[in-house]
C-alpha cells in the first residue's frame, strides 16, 4: 500500500530529529573528553611550572593588590627575597608536613614582600606536589572539611631573609596565614604574615578570621590577614594562568 504524503513527512522529521540526537550526543561525547584531556594537559603541565616558569612570573618582583586590604584599600607589595627551591623538610611544621605528605613534595618555591610602608612582611609558598587529581581532590576535601587552613598548628612558616626587612620574621612572629589545595593542579599556594619590626605575636589568626567584620585583633587591624588572603589568591590565579593561558591572572 503507498503510503500517504503526511505519513512519509512524519518519517522524515523523525529520521532528522534521530539523527540530530545521535549526533547531539556524539558532540557532546567528543566535547567532554576534549575538556577532560584539557584538564590532564594542564594539570601536567602545571607539575613542570617550578622548573620551567621564570620566577618573575611565579613571584613577580611587584604584586599590586587592588582592594585587598582593610575596607577595599588598595594595596602595593614589593618582592624583598627568593628562597633557593628546596624540599619541605626545613620548610613546613612537622605536623602540616605530616598532613600534606599523602600528596608528596616535589619543590617547594618561596618569596617574601613588604609593603609600601616596610611594616609588614608576607611570605608567599608554592609546594609542588608529585600527587595525581585523585589524591589532590581528596586533600582539598578534607582541608575543606575539616577546616585544616585554620588551625594554628599548622601554619606555614615564613622565610627570613638576612639584610632585609624581614630578617626577623620566625616562627613566633606569625600573625595571619592563608593555605589552598588545588585540586586543577598538583600544587598547595600559602601566604604568611607579620610585622616587619619582629615582634612576637601570641595569638595569630587565620585569614579567614582577621578578615571578618569586627575582628579587632592586632593581625586583624593591622590588615595581615587581608595580606596573606590577598597574596594567596593572587599566586594562585598565576599558576592557572601559566598551566592554562586563557585564565584570567589576577
Amino acid at each position: 500500500m503507498p503510503r500517504s504524503p503526511r505519513r512519509t513527512a512524519a518519517a522524515a522529521v523523525c529520521l532528522v530529529l534521530g539523527l540530530g540526537l545521535v549526533a547531539g550526543g556524539a558532540a557532546g561525547t567528543w566535547l567532554a573528553g576534549g575538556d577532560s584531556a584539557g584538564a590532564a594537559d594542564r594539570f601536567a603541565a602545571g607539575a613542570a611550572l617550578w622548573h620551567d616558569a621564570p620566577v618573575d612570573r611565579l613571584f613577580p618582583p611587584t604584586v599590586e593588590g587592588k582592594k585587598a586590604g582593610p575596607g577595599g584599600a588598595d594595596r602595593t607589595w614589593t618582592r624583598i627575597a627568593v628562597a633557593p627551591d628546596s624540599g619541605c623538610a626545613k620548610a613546613l611544621d612537622p605536623l602540616l608536613a605530616s598532613v600534606l605528605a599523602p600528596a608528596g613534595c616535589a619543590r617547594l618555591l618561596r618569596a617574601t614582600y613588604t609593603d609600601a610602608t616596610r611594616s609588614e612582611v608576607v611570605t608567599v609558598g608554592l609546594l609542588f606536589t608529585r600527587a595525581g587529581e585523585q589524591t589532590m581532590t581528596d586533600l582539598r576535601t578534607r582541608f575543606r572539611t575539616e577546616k585544616l587552613d585554620q588551625r594554628r598548628d599548622l601554619m606555614p612558616r615564613p622565610y627570613a631573609a638576612e639584610g632585609t626587612p624581614a630578617e626577623g620574621f620566625g616562627d613566633d612572629q606569625r600573625a595571619s596565614w592563608s593555605l589552598t589545595v588545588l585540586d586543577d593542579l598538583p600544587a598547595v599556594v600559602y601566604a604568611v604574615s607579620g610585622f616587619a619590626d619582629g615582634r612576637e605575636i601570641t595569638e595569630p589568626q587565620p585569614a579567614a578570621s582577621a578578615t571578618a567584620d569586627g575582628a579587632t585583633t592586632a593581625p586583624a587591624q593591622a590588615g595581615l590577614g587581608h595580606t596573606a588572603l590577598a597574596h594567596t589568591e593572587r599566586a594562585t590565579a598565576r599558576l592557572r594562568s601559566l598551566a592554562r593561558p586563557d585564565t584570567e591572572e589576577r
